[in-house]
């Protein structure tokens, strides 16, 4: 299918289609008028790609493992142990923004906010 169609019935603009395919995320082939041809289940891993990133996945870790989920011999075994990594590195971000926060707390209202905390 050519960008157009993919963009119809992906939801994903030819923009962002045409990023996705300089980035590796997705790939179309050339015809030889030099349109982009997309394979049909290349709207299936747009869908999974944007389930992705709405979980806290960047372009970037999707592109690593999206060959990687590919090519697993049980892709929900490979997606949950992305999904648990994901949230270990969401909960030390947790963390850090408590830890942020605190700092933050302990500074508001006092003389110099900015001065080093002698307390840390």
């Amino acid at each position: 299918m050519r960008i157009g169609e993919l963009a119809a019935r992906s939801g994903v603009s030819k923009d962002t289609l045409r990023f996705y395919e300089k980035i590796g995320l997705i790939a179309g082939d050339r015809l030889p008028n030099g349109y982009r041809d997309f394979r049909p289940e290349t709207v299936t891993w747009l869908r999974h790609v944007r389930t992705a990133q709405s979980l806290g996945f960047t372009l970037a870790e999707i592109a690593r493992h999206g060959a990687e989920l590919r090519d697993a011999p049980d892709s929900g075994e490979a997606l949950s142990a992305l999904l648990a990594e994901k949230i270990r590195l969401v909960d030390e971000r947790m963390a850090a923004l408590a830890a942020l926060r605190a700092d933050l707390t302990s500074r508001a209202g006092t003389a110099c906010p900015l001065r080093a905390n002698e307390a840390s």
